[in-house]
């Protein structure tokens, strides 16, 4: 009897033991199984979501595309017609400097001691220099391109405007319709000269 009870413990131990055995393996099996199904659904969600991010990305880009078209587009008409501004405001600007200029020769010719040439030159230059000046102050007022009008300003004009002035003051004759030709003309240089300098910076 002894026997057949350990040989019953024995069989039901193994029979237990690879009960166990096999549902382990089924559920290592199940498991596995639902870790490949969930990565398979992982893998599609994002495989789904970087084709909708890409659909979407290359329609931003192609708006985007189109909006900077569109502002190069209005950017241009603007620039035209800022220029035109620019340009009606500073000939007036640079209109009434050349007034001041015939103001400045008569000024200068009406004084006793032009002979000495040095100090009248330097009285000259200072005057051109102060008006030089005065009118960028008023230009810092305007911008274009980002940057104030004085910037396109060429400190070589006081120098053209300076000759023409000592050109009229030491003339054989008094001629004021000379004199207004003369520094008019110098002016319509220095006009020339900004309006370059507006397109070329």
């Amino acid at each position: 009897m002894g026997g057949i009870n350990e040989a019953t413990e024995v069989a039901r131990g193994i029979s237990e033991q690879g009960f166990l055995v096999m549902t382990a393996a089924f559920f290592l099996v199940l498991s596995a199984m639902m870790m490949v199904a969930c990565f398979k659904w992982f893998k599609s969600i994002i495989t789904k979501s970087m084709e909708d991010y890409g659909e979407s990305l290359k329609e931003l880009i192609e708006k985007t595309n189109d909006q900077n078209n569109m502002l190069s587009d209005i950017s241009e008409g603007l620039r035209s017609e800022t220029q035109l501004r620019i340009k009606n405001m500073t000939s007036e600007f640079f209109n009434l400097s050349a007034r001041r200029v015939l103001e400045i020769i008569e000024q200068v010719r009406a004084e006793n001691h032009i002979s000495d040439r040095n100090r009248t030159h330097e009285k000259i230059i200072e005057k051109l220099t102060t008006q030089y000046e005065d009118r960028n102050s008023r230009f810092d007022y305007f911008t274009y391109q980002g940057k104030r009008l004085s910037r396109y300003a060429n400190p070589e004009w006081i120098n053209w405007v300076a000759k023409v002035v000592e050109d009229e003051i030491y003339a054989q004759t008094v001629n004021d319709e000379r004199s207004k030709t003369n520094v008019f003309s110098v002016y319509d240089r220095i006009k020339l000269d900004f309006y370059h300098r507006l397109n070329n910076e």
